[in-house]
């Protein structure tokens, strides 16, 4: 896979138009890679000028923050800051809301000034520009796909448009849960929750999630984040669905049925 880093673009004299902000969990998660290697995919074949900063890219310090460690974070954005300023980085694309909020929100007040994008609204562009075509036979078609809502990407940052348009463009059937958009409900693992053990209560978050999920009937529960895609699978592998129900990033959807 052609993955181009921002030193070696440098090296060339070339700019990319945009950088791929991977993120922890989809440089280093087993299950998230498959993520990044769809949405690598996708920008390839629309050759779609980017790179990644590869061992320059830290952990954007949301987990840290949201955790209550704001030293660390700041820590961890100041030296992001500086290699993405000094790569003059104007526009970012993330697969991870996490890192999507964190830099979007919370780093120009130190410095770091960017158009960042979710990978769902940029590979909405590509289809809408007709730099993206989907196979007609349609991977997907007719089958019944529920959108689990990320709470970076939902409530905190108002997108909840984009990843349905994409499901809306594979010919499937978008149910939705009773408790979407605005009044979604967490995966479980936001807030740094991700990282510690559960407290004490009678049933975990993310298999009180699935069950919204899996109640509408749903052949695939799509997601647009590494954390939910984590829980969400937990809960379909809880319940013992593994073999009925599929959790699915939006851009391995779009990969698929492009035929990528």
């Amino acid at each position: 896979m052609q993955v181009p880093t921002m030193a070696e673009m440098m090296a060339k004299g070339e700019q990319p138009d945009i950088l791929f902000w991977v993120g922890c969990s989809g440089s280093f998660d087993d299950r998230a890679k498959k993520i990044t290697k769809a949405l690598v995919k996708i920008l390839n074949k629309c050759k779609v000028s980017f790179a990644v900063l590869g061992s320059e890219e830290s952990c954007s310090g949301d987990p840290a923050k949201r955790a209550g460690n704001e030293f660390t974070y700041q820590m961890q954005a100041m030296m992001n800051i500086e290699v993405l300023n000094g790569y003059d980085i104007k526009k970012i694309v993330t697969a991870c809301p996490h890192c999507f909020n964190t830099l979007k929100n919370e780093y120009p007040e130190l410095g770091g000034d960017y158009e960042v994008i979710h990978h769902t609204q940029l590979i909405q562009d590509l289809i809408n520009t007709g730099k993206l075509t989907l196979a007609s036979s349609g991977t997907f078609k007719g089958k019944k796909i529920t959108f689990h809502d990320p709470c970076y990407l939902g409530r905190a940052n108002d997108v909840y448009e984009a990843p349905r348009q994409l499901i809306a463009k594979l010919d499937a059937e978008l149910v939705e849960m009773k408790r979407c958009k605005s009044k979604g409900l967490c995966c479980g693992a936001g807030g740094a929750q991700m990282f510690k053990e559960a407290e004490k209560g009678n049933k975990e978050i993310n298999i009180e999630r699935t069950e919204d999920a899996t109640d509408t009937n749903a052949e695939v529960i799509a997601t647009g984040c590494p954390f939910c895609n984590t829980m969400m699978t937990d809960g379909i592998k809880n319940a013992e669905k593994e073999g009925t129900v599929k959790v699915l990033d939006v851009a391995e959807l779009i990969a698929n049925a492009a035929e990528l």
